[in-house]
């Protein structure tokens, strides 16, 4: 049966009855419509009369489609571009008809309260499906349905997604009710252009309607889990996105759908979230589901661990990477020697750096840092110094980062004085590069080196420079007086320290109180022990050098007043004790 619509684009009357079955062409029962001018087909009202009790006013349009459907009133605006179309995009005529075009997507007109529909469903009502599709409400407003002259599923789907990747996500969703309304199907594509309009909107509501409808429909693709996830992780957490990535995987048809571009999704909203652990086990599982990873995923990977000083785990992705012959990007490679010096590896690091180069990478200041450091700290002086003359060559000039790690370089490998010549080198070439770490540097050398003199001259350097002087400092003076046995002048820095209201800790009372033992001043060694806090570090030290300098009595003195304490003597100091009781 068709179905005359009031609310049709090509009515010209307003009514709503049933007209008879058409016959066949050229004669038979059914009353025959001949079409007129405009591409309209006008009804006779003696013909329709004559054939059954319907009734319709004399001039009446019937659709040329079907199904009509029939909506409840829509409020609010509708959207300006999304009126009349053509197939062509060809403009309507001066009288409002299109010669006989037919049209993809209309606008409908509300339909009068007049018309005999009570709420039920009747002659002239939409069916039940229609009518719960009527009732679906978005967050950019009520669904509204149109008349689709257009039956082409593929033409219809290019016109959702042109719609939504214009970002008119109310006109894609009428379009889009409208084809189901109409028992079309928009394609897949045209199915994740509107999921992705939602989700740019962040209309999580739709979004999610959207994607079970997909998956209803067995339309979801590895692009949908990613659209999805993403609109979750967005509104709703981490958590929440890694909850629904888990239900995916146990379903076993979706399980088949997700590729590695899902478990990239994943990762950077773990990452996002520093939340390193759950990055490691979604590499694993993506390894378990056969997936290769791309560049995106070991760049993510990489990236997350160092961010979380995974430094591990950084090479360990940056190495299986290698291994499936793909090549690292420079940030990438970057990242990797800082994480090589961290943990030591300055073969590898020096491999990588060697990789950059041949690549023709751009290198940096941070970079030759870097790698010096790593090369220090190993112990590689000589290639340490290599690295620099190859900074100079390169046009880059050495920072504050760099001789701090040449300086470090010499020291740990056993080259004090030359550490001491280079900091002077520095000092008279690049005294405004001088800072209180540099100058550390040099007085863990003068502390090695007992250069008691040399330790008292760049001290006073330092205050002079108006650099703020830390324990750290002193320490290192105090510790080159005890190597050099001078007690008094190590008492006169511990003096200068307490003046300066720089607080001492207890490395600063060991070395002072070593340096009083060895220098027979007990006096001192009883003041100072008035002094401090009770620290059984300090009282076991106190003991020791007594029984090694023969003072049994003042360190059963000290050891008793220990005990009363309740401090706990180590091992060494017990041992001292028992000695002592046994030789009396």
């Amino acid at each position: 049966m068709a179905t005359v619509w009031s609310g049709c684009s090509t009515s010209c009357g307003s009514f709503c009855q049933e007209l008879p079955p058409r016959g066949k062409r050229g004669g038979g029962d059914g009353t025959r419509f001949r079409p007129r001018s405009g591409g309209q087909r006008r009804v006779d009202a003696r013909q329709i009369q004559a054939s059954g009790p319907a009734m319709v006013t004399t001039g009446a349009c019937i659709c040329r489609a079907s199904p009509c459907v029939l909506e409840s009133e829509v409020a609010g605006k509708e959207d300006a571009d999304v009126a009349v179309w053509g197939l062509d995009g060809d403009p309507r005529g001066a009288d409002g008809h299109d010669g006989g075009k037919r049209r993809g997507l209309r606008r409908r007109p509300v339909r009068p309260p007049t018309v005999g529909y009570k709420g039920g469903v009747g002659a002239g009502s939409a069916p039940p499906a229609m009518a719960a599709e009527r009732d679906r409400k978005s967050e950019h407003g009520e669904s509204r349905l149109h008349f689709l002259e257009e039956r082409d599923e593929e033409t219809l789907s290019r016109r959702l997604i042109k719609l939504s990747q214009s970002n008119k996500v109310r006109s894609a969703t009428d379009l889009f009710d409208s084809m189901r309304a109409s028992g079309l199907q928009p394609s897949a594509h045209a199915c994740n252009s509107l999921l992705s309009c939602y989700v740019r909107r962040s209309s999580l509501a739709d979004a999610m309607r959207m994607y079970e409808f997909m998956k209803g429909k067995r339309m979801a693709t590895g692009h949908t889990y990613t659209l999805i996830l993403k609109a979750v992780a967005n509104n709703e957490g981490y958590a929440s996105a890694l909850e629904m990535f888990n239900e995916i995987e146990e379903q076993e048809d979706s399980k088949k759908i997700v590729d590695v571009i899902v478990y990239n999704t994943m990762i950077s909203v773990c990452g996002r979230a520093k939340d390193w652990m759950l990055v490691e086990r979604l590499w694993r599982s993506l390894k378990e589901s056969s997936l290769s990873g791309t560049l995106l995923t070991y760049d993510l990977l990489v990236s997350i661990f160092v961010q979380c000083g995974q430094s591990e785990l950084a090479i360990a992705a940056y190495q299986e990477m290698l291994q499936n012959g793909l090549d690292p990007s420079e940030d990438i490679m970057k990242a990797i020697i800082a994480s090589c010096t961290k943990e030591g590896k300055w073969e590898f690091a020096l491999a990588t750096f060697s990789r950059m180069l041949s690549a023709g990478m751009e290198t940096n200041i941070i970079l030759f840092n870097s790698m010096i450091n790593a090369l220090g700290k190993a112990g590689q002086d000589e290639l340490a110094f290599r690295m620099y003359h190859l900074l100079t060559s390169s046009g880059l000039k050495p920072d504050q980062y760099t001789w701090s790690a040449l300086l470090s370089a010499l020291y740990k490998s056993g080259r004090s004085w030359d550490v001491l010549e280079l900091f002077h080198g520095i000092k008279a070439k690049h005294l405004t590069l001088l800072n209180d770490h540099l100058y550390n540097i040099a007085l863990m050398s003068c502390e090695r080196l007992g250069q008691w003199e040399h330790g008292l001259q760049l001290l006073w350097m330092m205050e002079k420079s108006g650099l703020k002087i830390s324990a750290v400092s002193y320490n290192h003076v105090i510790g080159a007086c005890e190597v050099a046995s001078k007690p008094k002048v190590a008492l006169k820095v511990y003096q200068r320290m307490i003046n300066q209201r720089c607080s001492p800790d207890t490395f600063t009372h060991l070395s002072v109180i070593r340096a009083c033992i060895w220098g027979s001043l007990w006096n001192e060694v009883e003041d100072i022990l008035e002094e401090v806090a009770p620290d059984s570090s300090i009282y076991n030290a106190v003991i020791h050098g007594l029984c090694l300098q023969g003072k049994i009595g003042l360190a059963n003195k000290v050891y008793t007043k220990m005990r009363s304490m309740g401090l706990v003597p180590d091992g060494k100091t017990r041992a001292f004790m028992l000695q002592h009781i046994a030789t009396e």
